[in-house]
């Protein structure tokens, strides 16, 4: 897996440690400039998250959590990827010293662009 990250990011380099965890090799990429990784893998307005990943031909937008990697891999939908926007509390590489967790939906990006839901973690 390949991550595209801002070299100022931390919480990045939490998720990427999340990732390793589970057995993926991660191989960093800091760039100063994001919108031009995000363009390339059409992540468009309103998808973004602070790192952007590729793994096996897909695209992994945010702080998705590697359960929801893995099915994807085993699933192997025809999409581009998975997509978290922004940064909710509780996420892998967002966690929160008191335990708290927002919910959030990881969505399928489709070939065409378009968002459906892959999972939902309450």
């Amino acid at each position: 897996m390949v991550v595209h990250k801002d070299p100022n990011c931390g919480c990045c380099g939490g998720w990427a440690e999340h990732v390793q965890a589970a057995g993926f090799p991660v191989q960093l990429n800091d760039t100063s400039d994001m919108m031009a990784v995000k363009q390339r893998l059409g992540i468009g307005d309103g998808m973004m998250s602070c790192h952007t990943s590729e793994i096996d031909g897909y695209v992994v937008e945010g702080h998705v959590p590697v359960e929801d990697i893995k099915r994807l891999l085993a699933e192997r939908p025809q999409a581009r990827g998975l997509v978290l926007p922004g940064m909710p509390v509780g996420t892998p590489g967002m966690e929160s010293p008191d335990g708290y967790r927002q919910a959030f939906t990881v969505a399928l990006l489709g070939n065409d662009g378009s968002l459906s839901e892959f999972s939902k973690h309450e």
